[in-house]
Formats: C-alpha cells, structure tokens, sequence
C-alpha cells in the first residue's frame, strides 16, 4: 500500500470514529434533556394551548382583541405562531403530546449547544461535557413556552454568524434572514435580542479599524502639513517634513507591533474581518422582519414596554440574580474565573464581549442565567479546549477512541440510559396538571354551577391561565403584557406615561391587601372570587359579612360578593 493511500484510509477511519462520537453524543444529549424535561404543565402553557385553539379554528385575520379576561382590552398576540404549534399537538396527542414535543425540542436545543460548543472548540470530548453542564443550568428554564423555541434559534444565530464569517456561504445568510422572521412570529418579546448577538463581532471590527486608521497620527501629519504650507522659511519646512518622516516611521513600527501581537496575542485574539460588513448588511435586511407578523411593529416595541412597565417588579424570573440563590450559576461563573486568571487561554475579542455581556445581562434578570448557558458554555468549551491541547491532548485521543469504539459506545450510551431513567422516574407517576397549584377542581364546580358568561371572577396571577384554559372568563392571567398601561393605553406625550389601565398592579394589590378590596372590587363589578385558601385576604372573607364562602375544597376557597347583584340592578336602572 503507498503513502497515499495509506493516508486516505487513515483519514477515512478517523472521519468514522469522529462520526461515531457525534451520534454517541447526540444520543446522550437527547437522553439527559428529555430526562431533565418537566412533565407538569406550566402556567403559560394553558394559555398557549387555549389562544392556538382560537387561532385554529379563527386564522390570524383579527388578532387585535383579547377574548379571554372580563376587561374587554387590546391585545395583539406575541407569539401566535407557537400557540398555533402548540394547540395543534394538543389536539393531535393531548397532554402527553406537550410533554413530548417539550423533551424534543429540550433535546434538539442541546444537541444545537453541542454543535456550537464543537465549531468553537473544535473539540467534541469537552464540547459533550459542556453541552451536559450548560443543559444542567438551563433545566429550570425548559418548559413548554415560546422562550424554549427562541433558546433554539439564538444558539442557530451564533453558529450561522460564526459560519458565515468563516466561509461566506449563501446558505448561513439565508439562515440569517429566516430566523429574526421566526422569532417575530413564535416570541416577538425577545425579538430585538437577535440583534444583540451581532454587536460583539461588530463592536470587534469597529475598534480594529479604528486602531488601524490611526487617527491620531493623521490628526499630527495633518496639522504639520498645514503648517508647512502657512510658513515661508525654508528651514522650517525641512524641521516639519523631518518630523512627519519621524512620526511615519513611529506608526510603521507601532503597526509592525501591533501586527505581531494580533498574530501571537497574549490573552485576546483579534482579527480584522471584512465579511462582517456583508453581516451588517445582512442585520438591516433582518430589521424588516419585525414587520412580518400579525402584530405589526409590536416586535420593535414589545420588549422595551416590558421593561418600561412595572411588571417586571413583580414577577420572579425577571429580578435580579442573587449569587446566594443561584449556585450552580455561582459555580459555572467561578470556573470562568478560574480558567482565565490561572492558564494562559486565549479568547477571540468577540467571545470576551459576548461573556461580559450576558454576564451583566444575567445578573439584572436572573432569567438571562439560561442565555448564558447555551450562548457562553461554547466560550467555556474552546477556553477548555485550548487547555488540554496544549498540556495533555493525548488524553482527550484516547477518550475519542474509547467512545467511538463498539465497548465504549455501548458502555458510554448504556449509562445514560441508566442516568436519565433515574433522573425520570420520580416524575413518571406525576400528573401533568399540579392540582394543588390549579383549581382543577374548583373550575368543574364552577363550570357546573355558575353562569361563567355572566359572572366577573377576581382571581389570582398564578393560575389565571388555567381558568382561562377551562373556559373561565379571568380578572388577570400570566400574560403580564395585556394587564399594564403599556400594552392596553395610549402614550401620553404631555405626562410622557401611557394612560391605560395598570389591571395588574390593581390584582396583586387586591390578593395582597394593599389597599380596599372592596372598593376596588365594586370597580371592577366583580361577583365571585376565587383564592388559595391560606391567602391573608381568604381569611379576611371569610369573616366579612359581604361575603359567602360557596366553596371549599383542596387548596382553593370561592367566595360570593352579596352585593355585586344590587349594584348590577342599580347600573342597568
């Protein structure tokens, strides 16, 4: 056999064995996220499955109005698309069918991490042991919502950006421009983070230029050029023309450094890509994309009247991050510090900004912990990576080899079945719906023996989707948006607030007794309510004479308001 091809059939077997490992990877990567996957239904997901039902059976002609609260407010739906998907695997496969399209779409986002973590590290042991790690601190996070789809497309916009500035393929701009599409349709809150993901390789092209325009020394020949001109002594002249020699040979020195840093840095690695025009140009042709859904502009809009409102106050996953309270996140952030304080690893000045960034972001919104996993676990991995090429390779080539052989794809594969069938089995027995949480049984005895149609029921934030899912008309549910000024009002130029009605604060005053609740639910016209039953105001119903318990059973209490029906006869008199 000569050297060639004994060469090709080397290649050969080693393009097998890196094969092998991906499918053993990917194997194990879709056993631990379908294991890690929650079966309990969420609380936006009844809302979801009940807004696709509409869309279903209505298309997407008037999506203008919500049809499902007592309050008869606008609303344009943000993420139609997904509740359409999601409704329609309801209806095809029920409760099971949600719990099964939560563990494939949990399993194609970590298998979307490995590939990320693998192009940025070319390592694909450590990019499968990151992908494990970053898929553990995102668990929380994975649910049967909008944001488990965008988790999907963000980790895509990373490895087409990192592609498409490597090859210029057609087919990463392509994916470029599809996907800001998708995201204004499926989730159009987290729309403008699309863009965000750009900066970093822009932010590096812009200071690059600017250290090789060198405005400085322009700005010094430029002024001893005019000076040359303005004066007349000949000695004079040749003194300038000296200097401007000497600044010239002061920049060609400092950029024959500068060249050599940037070949063999010291920390960061820099490089001056002009493809990242064509990527911006790519970025303004996505803006138009924002257009493209039943809520016109509201994907330009919609998150930073999020942010403007009050309800990001109030609701857990948008507070900040408390370091105490979060230790596996504690942990990821202190391997970080470690790896880059203690070995000489070097990170691409895009990745540096991409991992400040989403730090900072992590740390005002605890619910950016899961952008960091799946967007800096790759940064993680190639930091590893570049460790144990340089100090012990021959340790991850004998792991490669151990797992794409037929004993280690076996043994390897084999305990992760064993792990995940652990990590599933306590939630094998669980029902899907958690009825101390729901009022499943108080809305069958609602639905049997009130008129849903006529009553006005006060009930609380964190199960208003159920009752909404049921049927029930509902004073305030999970979509935080349709209940806050921002959303339901009109921009007030003269105050520079929004005149609406801030429903939301108003419910979580009422549930929490920070002001009348009777007068507030004489203003609202509310009949009945509905509340946990150890709730501070639960117990204050109970011994107010306006009020008759009607029910209760579990967790749940309902309660009558005696005099809601005088003041219905008093309004149509």
């Amino acid at each position: 056999m000569n050297t060639d091809t004994q060469e090709k059939s080397n290649a050969k077997k080693i393009k097998i064995k890196a094969i092998i490992f991906h499918i053993v990877a990917i194997i194990c990567i879709s056993l631990f996220c379908a294991a890690i996957s929650p079966k309990k239904l969420q609380n936006d997901t009844f809302y979801t499955i009940t807004i696709g039902k509409y869309i279903f059976e209505n298309g997407c002609s008037d999506l203008t109005k919500d049809l499902y609260s007592i309050h008869d407010l606008p609303y344009t739906y943000p993420h139609w698309l997904y509740d359409l998907g999601m409704y329609i695997v309801y209806h095809n496969f029920g409760q099971p069918g949600i719990y099964a399209s939560t563990m494939i779409l949990s399993a194609i986002l970590g298998i979307s991490v490995y590939a990320l973590c693998n192009k940025k590290s070319k390592n694909k042991v450590v990019s499968f042991a990151v992908t494990i790690g970053a898929m553990y601190l995102v668990k929380s996070f994975i649910a049967a919502r909008a944001q488990l789809v965008t988790f999907i497309l963000f980790v895509w916009t990373v490895f087409a950006i990192e592609g498409f500035l490597e090859t210029k393929k057609k087919r990463y701009a392509l994916a470029l421009i599809l996907i800001p599409l998708l995201i204004a349709n499926l989730h159009c809150a987290v729309w403008p983070f699309y863009f965000v993901l750009f900066l970093p390789y822009i932010a590096e092209y812009l200071l690059v230029s600017l250290e090789d325009f060198n405005i400085w020394f322009r700005i010094r020949k430029l002024f001893l050029n005019l000076r040359k001109k303005l004066t007349k002594k000949e000695e004079k002249k040749l003194k300038i023309d000296e200097k401007i020699k000497q600044i010239t040979k002061n920049k060609d020195i400092r950029n024959e450094k500068v060249k050599k840093l940037r070949e063999n840095p010291y920390r960061v690695k820099v490089e001056k890509n002009h493809t990242v025009l064509l990527l911006i140009a790519i970025m303004g042709i996505a803006v138009f994309t924002g257009f493209l859904n039943p809520a016109g502009n509201g994907a330009f809009t919609y998150l930073y009247k999020i942010m403007k409102g009050n309800t990001t106050n109030s609701i857990n996953e948008h507070l900040p991050l408390t370091l105490i309270d979060n230790t596996e996140f504690s942990y990821t952030v202190v391997i970080f510090l470690l790896f880059l304080i203690f070995t000489d690893t070097k990170l691409k000045l895009p990745d540096v900004f991409m991992l400040g960034g989403i730090t900072f972001l992590a740390f005002k919104t605890r619910r950016q912990v899961s952008m960091f996993a799946i967007l800096c676990g790759p940064i993680l991995a190639s930091m590893v990576s570049y460790v144990f090429n340089k100090y012990d390779k021959e340790t991850i080539l004998k792991i490669e080899r151990f797992v794409s052989g037929w004993f280690g794809t076996i043994v390897i594969i084999c305990l992760f079945i064993i792990w995940s069938t652990n990590l599933v089995k306590p939630v094998m027995n669980v029902d899907y719906i958690d009825t101390s949480s729901y009022p499943v049984e108080a809305s069958d005895w609602i639905l049997e023996n009130l008129d849903v149609k006529n009553i006005r029921l006060f009930n609380e934030y964190n199960y208003g989707s159920y009752l909404l899912y049921r049927g029930i008309p509902v004073f305030i549910d999970s979509r935080c948006d349709l209940y806050s000024p921002e959303f339901n009002g009109t921009y007030n130029k003269e105050t520079k607030k929004y005149d609406g009605r801030d429903i939301f604060s108003d419910a979580l005053n009422m549930a929490g007794i920070v002001n009348n609740y009777e007068a507030k639910f004489k203003e609202y016209n509310v009949t009945h309510i509905i509340l946990y039953q150890n709730t501070k105001l639960a117990m204050l119903l109970e011994k107010d004479s306006n009020y008759k318990r009607i029910y209760y059973k579990g967790n749940f209490k309902i309660f009558e308001r005696l005099s809601a029906q005088q003041e219905q006869t008093e309004n149509k008199e």
